[in-house]
Order: C-alpha cells, then structure tokens, then sequence
C-alpha cells in the first residue's frame, strides 16, 4: 500500500540529498500525477528548511476538447489552493500536429517544455508519475521489439535528473491513495479506446495476465528488480572487458579490433552501441571492413586502422582549431628569421615530426597561417618533378583517416600550399644559391604514440 513515510523513503533512495535539490513535477490531471502533486506538497508542509520545493507544469494539448480544459482546471485550481507557482502550455496552430505519431511528438512537446522551464527556474529534477502498470506495460512492448536486457529492465527511477518515485506503486494502490486522501483528479477517457499499442496492452493484454495470478503485479516487481540487478551486473563486466580491449584513450579512442573480435556478438554489440552503432546487422561489416574504412553515428566516427578500432567524438573534433596564424610578416633588415612549431601529430601512424624547411622569404606572400587540408589544395613537392594533389599525396604515404585529421598544410595569404607538415614543402619557396632572407620553420617536437 502506498504511504507517505514509503514514498519518503523512496525518493530519498533516489537523490541521497533531498535538502540541497528543486523540482519539476509534470502533472496532467489524472489520479497518479495528481496524487505525485498531492505527496510533494504534504512533504513540503511537513518539513523544515524548505526540501521539497517543487513547482508544477501541465500542457493542455487541445486534443480532447473541453475535457482538456478541465484537465487543465483541475491542475491549476490545485496550484493556486496550495500556493505553488504553475507553468502551463496551451498547444496553438503554431504546434503542428502530426498526421501520425501524435503520441511521440506529444512526447517531444512537453519534455521540451519542461527542459526550459527548468533551465528558466534553475530546478534540478523533473519528477514525473510513472507507476508500477506503466513498466509492466513497457516490459511488454520492449519484449515484443527484442529489446534485449536493456529494454526489458524497463523504466529507470533516476534517469538523466528525470525521477519516477512511484514506479513500484500499483495503479490500483494510487487509486486507493486518492480516494482515502480526497485528492481531485480527472479520469482520461481516450485511455480507454485501444487505439494506441500501449493503450491495447493496457486495456486487454495486462488484464488477462492479471487473472492468471492475483499476485502477478508484485511478483513482476521482484522480476523487473532481478532484471535490474542483471543489467547493472551486466554493463560492470562489459566495462571490464571494454579496458582491456582500450589502446589509448586520450583525444579519441582506440579498441583492438583483433581482440573484440574474439568476444562473442552480445559483447561487440555491447561496447559499440555506446558510441551510437547500434544495429546488429552493421557490427560484422565493422569487422570485415577494409583499412581506413569510416563508419558514422550521430556522435562518433568508427575508423578501421589495421588491427584497431579508432573512435572519434565528432563534436570534439569540430571544436579542434582548423586555422592557426603563424607570422604576419617578415622583417627583411634580418637575414634569418626561426619559427618553431612544437606540433605533435598525436596519431597513432608511426609519423617522424622533426623537420626543417628554409624558405626564401622574398617568394613568400605573408602572411602565413596553418589549416587543415581543404578539397583541391595541391602543391609542388620538393624533391619531385611537377605538381600534385595533396589527396594523392596522402594516398601516396598510406596515411590512415586519423592521420590526415592531424596532419597541418603550411599556406600563404592567396591559400597556395607551402608544405605538408611534417612530410615536404613545396620546391618553389624553397631557399637557394641567390637567397638573402631565410625563414626556418621546423619542429623538434616528437610524435604522439
């Protein structure tokens, strides 16, 4: 049975330091939202020093007529009984309603609402009213969707400042909690319709599996415990496993591939969907891919480097510096002038960095910058006759993917190509037998293994 000393109890559990933290409840009106509301006030009236400060939100979404706006009243009449500050949405024709997929953009809409109001509040946790009916019936979806232990586990208690404290309450316990507590609520009737997946297992499947045992709903609370207990088991060795297959780990990530290879498919799975590759179907391709292949999730590039899996933060890397100004002009009352760059490539290829270009400084158009390399750079590279693309150029010296990232192209203030650092600048600029003013560029820095 639901009680408040068990809800305290429950809530604590899941913050550790309820005294230092804000909230958001969403509350929509129906009897498990409204007893959420309910509990957080009796505890904010009962306790000292202000714990359990909330504040609520609602969104009228318009879609059932008057009882949407008695939905809303119910809510609103209980924030301004109780003094507590209220944030309402009222969906517009600015809000486009999907043909289909009404419930996921719904979803979308309000979880963005609430990400702003707490951003505008400064509140630290979401708190919404999921309960024990609503994980039976996502347990049921995620086993129809071959979920794997992940989505069989159901929903988290404490998932990214989203807290569910009524997750091992009955919907049958919350009823009883509302009417011995005359709590107000308003009853969804298009929850009753079977028109929805969720709705369908709500309305014909749970109640079936109901019948077959009067304990079933607690003895599904202990499996999804057990389940939970699994996966945190689970995800602990897939980590152990995971760093011992880590290489390097610094800029970006590197796993041997040779060694992943040998774990089972569960297992390869398990350490790539964290970086967004998470179809099974696409994990052998990985593995049979040629060197320098690329594989993208929204967050990573995967790179076949040989026997590694090198794994790239694509944010990361597009915050990196493209362009570094090197020397605005040269002082040609001086007969030499020495820059040093202290560049490392930080690539695995086995890259030499020292090297030591002179250029005749009166060929040279300042000022000079380094960038990385652009679509149609080419140059004319010392020691070679004619010119060449950059692109072939790096084919040329077998550079991987990594490497070319990280590779710098010395330029002039027209973008023309004064070398490819570290490997050769171009023969034009480059220093001779009529020469007066030298630039020395070099670095004695050592490559990054």
């Amino acid at each position: 049975m639901l009680k408040k000393l068990s809800f305290i109890n429950q809530l604590e559990n899941l913050i550790h330091q309820p005294e230092k933290h804000t909230y958001l409840l969403a509350v929509s009106g129906g009897a498990d939202s409204m007893v959420l509301a309910s509990l957080f006030h009796d505890l904010s009236i009962q306790t000292s020093e202000k714990q359990y400060e909330f504040q609520i939100a609602h969104i009228n979404y318009k879609l059932r007529g008057e009882d949407s706006n008695l939905d809303q009243k119910v809510v609103q009449d209980f924030c301004e009984k109780n003094h507590i500050k209220f944030h309402l949405y009222e969906v517009s024709e600015k809000d486009k309603k999907p043909e289909n997929s009404i419930q996921l953009w719904a979803r979308e809409l309000r979880y963005r609402f609430f990400k702003e109001i707490q951003e505008k509040e400064n509140l630290d946790f979401l708190v919404t009213a999921h309960h024990l009916n609503d994980q039976l019936e996502t347990f049921i979806i995620n086993l129809s969707k071959a979920a794997g232990i992940n989505g069989l586990s159901g929903i988290p208690a404490n998932d990214n400042h989203i807290l569910r404290p009524l997750l091992n309450v009955s919907k049958k316990e919350i009823y009883q909690f509302a009417e011995d507590h005359h709590i107000e609520f308003r009853e969804d009737l298009s929850n009753k319709k079977s028109d929805y997946l969720r709705n369908k297992i709500r309305n014909e499947i749970v109640p079936k599996l109901l019948e077959t045992n009067e304990h079933f709903l607690e003895n599904f609370k202990k499996s999804s415990s057990y389940l939970n207990q699994t996966k945190d088991f689970v995800q602990k060795q897939i980590q152990k496993i995971e760093n011992t297959l880590t290489l390097f780990n610094q800029d970006y990530k590197i796993l041997s591939k040779e060694k992943l290879d040998q774990e089972s498919n569960f297992v390869k799975f398990e350490i790539l969907k964290k970086y967004g590759f998470n179809q099974e179907e696409e994990i052998p391709k990985i593995f049979k891919a040629e060197n320098n292949s690329s594989f993208f999730s929204k967050e990573y590039q995967l790179v076949v480097n040989r026997d590694e899996l090198l794994l790239i933060d694509r944010n990361k890397s597009q915050n990196i510096k493209n362009e570094i100004p090197l020397i605005d002009s040269f002082d040609f009352s001086e007969t030499q002038i020495n820059i040093s760059l202290n560049l490392t490539i930080g690539s695995i290829d086995e890259i030499n960095t020292t090297f030591e270009w002179d250029f005749d400084a009166e060929k040279l158009h300042f000022p000079l910058r380094l960038r990385k390399h652009q679509e149609g750079d080419e140059f004319y590279p010392a020691g070679f006759s004619g010119k060449k693309k950059v692109s072939k150029f790096f084919r040329d010296e077998k550079l991987s993917i990594l490497a070319k990232q990280k590779i710098w192209i010395l330029t002039d203030r027209d973008n023309s190509v004064l070398g490819i650092i570290p490997f050769r600048q171009d023969r034009r600029y480059t220093k001779d037998e009529k020469t007066k003013n030298v630039l020395k560029i070099f670095n004695e820095t050592k490559n990054e293994i």
